[in-house]
């Protein structure tokens, strides 16, 4: 069940939550014939392993959904992690993909707005230093939600901890 957490299964099926098991299993037999081993004739092997790939992986979908207890479970599963966002999150940035702007000292990412996204050193600097506060050293990444100037998006800015070149831009 811990992929299942990870993916959203509805969307593998191309499903939604609300869907019925009918409907449910209608998609997922079109995506089985589609995906399915035995029906890749003449493909490549690339292809042939991306397809096997997504056949396994609609089956582990159809394998939790299809199953009352199971589909529950993962319904409440999926409807805690809605819950413990703060706000909705558009997009991950890294913050080594984001452009420093020596001018304001921060860095910036573009909106499709127009609008950007700013991240100061010290917001940086702070929630790394929050987070070791709280015994939370054994992660690899660190990050901030960061809202755009103009609209109403946000991204998630991480960032490693093991980057060199983090504030020495």
């Amino acid at each position: 069940m811990c992929e299942a957490a990870e993916k959203d299964l509805y969307a593998v099926l191309g499903a939604s939550p609300s869907d019925s098991l009918k409907e449910l299993r209608h998609r997922y037999q079109q995506l089985a014939l589609q995906y399915h081993p035995d029906r890749l004739g003449d493909a490549s092997s690339s292809e042939a392993e991306s397809a096997v790939k997504k056949f396994l992986e609609v089956d582990a979908a159809w394998r939790i959904l299809s199953d009352q207890n199971s589909r529950r479970q993962y319904d409440l599963q999926r409807r805690a992690q809605e819950l413990k966002q703060d706000w909705p999150v558009d997009s991950t940035v890294y913050l080594e993909d984001m452009t420093w702007d020596q001018g304001e000292c921060v860095y910036t990412y573009s909106c499709r707005c127009g609008g950007r996204f700013d991240v100061s050193v010290e917001e940086v600097e702070e929630e790394t230093r929050s987070r070791r506060q709280d015994g939370e050293e054994e992660e690899e990444h660190r990050g901030v939600v960061v809202c755009c100037d103009t609209c109403s998006l946000s991204v998630y800015v991480t960032w490693s901890l093991h980057s060199k070149t983090l504030f020495f831009k």
